[in-house]
């Protein structure tokens, strides 16, 4: 019998595990296709390209989650990331330029679509059918800090991997895939939601369905709306910043010590959980969800814009380290922020979406972060190459920015749907719901 405990140890073990393999290659990714003959800008494209592929099957994935089911979208996941993170290996090892990178990375954006929404809507429609009444965040939290230290692991054996040669952790990486299947085939059962048959003939209509309840339950709805325009926002930046740092913080450090970067993105990783470890305390202080929101989103500019001001003026080939200790450990309280941010915008984004259309709204969710991602890389990207990284981080902190405003119109619209003020926000109550909410 599923008991909420084992649906949440399921849950972490599986938050957990993804993403040791996931971050493997975390690190080293932009080294690995430097070292491949790609330039920084065919780098960022790739990436891009894994975001745009994410954008396009966000919707036709979060119908199979609601239709064939979380666990049979779950499998899929593993199963296409397992197979395109072998295809990198042989593109790398065979040096097949940039063309066979994008389309891979399109294949691993429809992989990791499958996962988006599935995993998350699974844990909620369980624990709602297994009698579990307790807030969500404290949940949410325990899997942003496994997440935390799956990638704090995940990058340093990364980071040490690709110091003999760079494929290796991808090698690593498709044989963790591997436990993953066996979990959710025998610990992940479809319990608080009811499969039913996709039939080829009912995609269309499917589709339909999905656009419509995607438009009514996220786009016209007056707190999810502003929520999801501040995904993208934020994601226009935290994508590249995290792919581009890599030879960014080199470069300042003046040495190729792959190493150096597996540590940086472990330390990212363990900042992230302080962040999660901190969304308690920083609860308590009387803000509500949206104003610990906003400040983190505030917060997340000023850091990501100083780390690009601090690179400014440095000449190519001429490294000054003294940046490099200073711009690290603001990226790193950056991470702090992000931390904090992750676990409360997920518990609030779900108490605000009815549980027929969980998956499909939390992958909605995840397109406009998609589309953030796709075209922060290309265009922050772009301006790295025509001028300088240090240039491109600080234009795009500054528009980390416009996340402060859509989190304030989040608030309003809660409080106009709700007949009383907004509670503040702490763990163990309830905030007042609008319309529309489970």
């Amino acid at each position: 019998m599923s008991t909420p405990a084992r649906i949440i140890r399921t849950y972490l073990a599986i938050t957990a595990l993804f993403n040791l393999a996931a971050s493997l290659i975390w690190g080293v990714d932009t080294l690995f296709k430097l070292h491949a003959g790609l330039d920084i800008f065919q780098v960022m494209l790739t990436n891009a390209a894994f975001t745009l592929g994410m954008t396009v099957f966000e919707i036709p994935t979060g119908v199979v989650a609601d239709t064939l089911g979380r666990r049979v979208s779950f499998l899929l996941s593993v199963a296409t990331l397992l197979v395109g993170t072998m295809a990198y290996v042989a593109i790398g090892w065979r040096r097949w330029g940039f063309w066979p990178f994008v389309w891979v990375s399109i294949v691993l954006g429809l992989g990791y679509t499958f996962y988006t929404g599935a995993v998350d809507a699974w844990l909620v429609d369980a624990l709602k059918a297994s009698g579990y009444s307790e807030p969500l965040e404290p949940i949410f939290a325990r899997g942003q800090m496994a997440f935390g230290g799956a990638m704090l692991v995940g990058t340093l054996a990364g980071g040490a991997l690709g110091q003999i040669q760079l494929f290796i952790p991808y090698l690593a990486r498709a044989a963790t895939f591997v436990p993953l299947i066996a979990i959710a085939w025998w610990a992940m059962p479809e319990i608080g939601h009811t499969p039913r048959t996709l039939e080829w003939r009912r995609v269309p209509e499917e589709l339909r369905r999905v656009f419509i309840e995607g438009l009514d339950y996220g786009v016209h709805h007056a707190v999810v709306r502003p929520v999801m325009l501040a995904s993208l926002v934020n994601m226009s930046f935290m994508i590249f910043g995290f792919y581009s740092w890599q030879r960014y913080f080199l470069d300042l450090l003046g040495r190729e010590l792959v190493w150096v970067s597996g540590l940086i993105a472990s330390l990212l990783s363990l900042s992230m959980i302080v962040g999660n470890v901190l969304v308690r305390r920083l609860s308590a202080t009387g803000l509500t969800r949206p104003g610990l929101l906003g400040a983190s989103a505030a917060t997340q500019a000023l850091l990501a814009a100083a780390c690009g001001i601090l690179g400014l003026g440095l000449g190519p080939g001429h490294p000054e380290p003294w940046r490099f200790w200073l711009v690290v450990p603001l990226y790193l309280l950056y991470g702090v922020a992000l931390g904090v941010m992750a676990p409360v915008k997920q518990g609030y984004l779900n108490d605000h979406i009815p549980s027929a259309q969980r998956a499909t709204v939390i992958s909605l969710d995840s397109l406009f972060a998609d589309l953030g991602g796709a075209a922060g890389q290309s265009g922050w990207g772009y301006l790295a190459r025509m001028t300088s990284l240090p240039v491109a981080w600080v234009f795009a902190g500054a528009v980390q920015g416009f996340g402060v405003p859509l989190y304030r119109m989040a608030r309003a619209g809660e409080a106009r749907a709700s007949s009383t003020d907004v509670a503040p926000f702490t763990p163990g109550t309830s905030e007042a719901r609008s319309g529309g909410g489970p």
